[in-house]
């Protein structure tokens, strides 16, 4: 027989959310505007609920257990959700169009993202935007749940109750320090890589995947004591001398200059950007000119990327 779940209350994780936050019940019950008796007899009857400890008792202060960790994580989902409900309906009470919600991947709100609010706030300066970066899958799920008016991924298949638009197609790019003897070669093979300290993307990143297949199905050997888990933080790393890396075009040119220098590969590892947009909510008024100011920035960044000698 499968046991039933607790019957939480909000209140009982709006107190466990406080004590998380603030660290202690002094401090805890200001905030919600409670007593520390009222708040331990609360956190008593949570963990007793839960079947579980919260907090370890260290010399009067409360520690966190794994288990809490865990649970505050989605906690604050359900409270990020209810803070957007409160945000929206402030904005209907006072009739305006309220902002505008983009959802993108990190390394899209570090290049193509800003770019295009250049461009969108030229003509509507006014106009309040909100980007939010996340990763794959949380983005796609937020975009099926409406959460957000527009979203920019590298899936290639529409999530639920989304349209998926493909935005824009290009390669992956090879980053080198300043002064790297690879500078002098005007486009890269797999083989000029032999024996090169490497700085790579985390394991599990489908990128690193595919560049580790490039090389493997060439026969080369790096020296891969680095990794990191997004693009501009292999590019930092390589514009301080420890080594080269393939990156996604997009950040290579945001963050190309004296220190970082950009070079094609002669193998394509294609890099994709897909447009997202929610079938369900009503669309925002002004969402089809940011669609518009996206889409002409990433036509821009192409040419950059295709022709780099051009102005955009």
């Amino acid at each position: 027989m499968i046991d039933a779940a607790p019957a939480l209350t909000h209140r009982q994780l709006a107190i466990f959310r406080a004590i998380m936050l603030h660290g202690n019940l002094s401090r805890a019950a200001e905030v919600t505007g409670s007593s520390q008796p009222t708040l331990s007899r609360e956190l008593a009857r949570l963990e007793y609920l839960l079947g579980f400890d919260l907090f370890d008792r260290v010399r009067g202060r409360l520690r966190p257990t794994v288990r809490a960790l865990a649970l505050m994580q989605e906690v604050e989902r359900s409270f990020v959700g209810l803070e957007q409900i409160a945000a929206r309906a402030q904005e209907l009470r006072t009739l305006s169009t309220g902002r505008l919600r983009v959802a993108c991947l990190p390394a899209l709100a570090q290049a193509l993202v800003p770019r295009a609010l250049m461009a969108f706030q030229k003509t509507l300066p006014e106009t309040a935007v909100s980007v939010v970066p996340l990763e794959s899958p949380w983005l796609e799920q937020a975009l099926s749940e409406q959460r957000f008016d527009l979203g920019l991924s590298e899936t290639t298949e529409a999530p639920t109750g989304v349209t998926l638009e493909k935005l824009l197609q290009v390669n992956e790019v090879a980053v080198l320090p300043r002064g790297h003897a690879l500078a002098r070669l005007p486009v890269l093979t797999p083989q000029d890589f032999e024996g090169q300290r490497f700085v790579s993307l985390a394991a599990g990143d489908p990128y690193r995947q595919a560049i580790d297949q490039m090389f493997a199905a060439a026969g080369v050997t790096r020296i891969t004591a680095l990794e990191t888990a997004n693009a501009a933080a292999v590019c930092a790393m390589v514009r301080h001398g420890l080594g080269v890396a393939i990156v996604n075009p997009l950040t290579a040119l945001e963050l190309s200059g004296p220190d970082l220098l950009v070079r094609p590969l002669r193998v394509p590892i294609t890099f994709q950007v897909s447009l997202l947009l929610p079938e369900v909510a009503a669309p925002h008024p002004l969402r089809n000119a940011l669609v518009t100011a996206i889409t002409d920035t990433a036509t821009q960044m192409r040419t950059l990327l295709t022709h780099p000698g051009r102005s955009a």
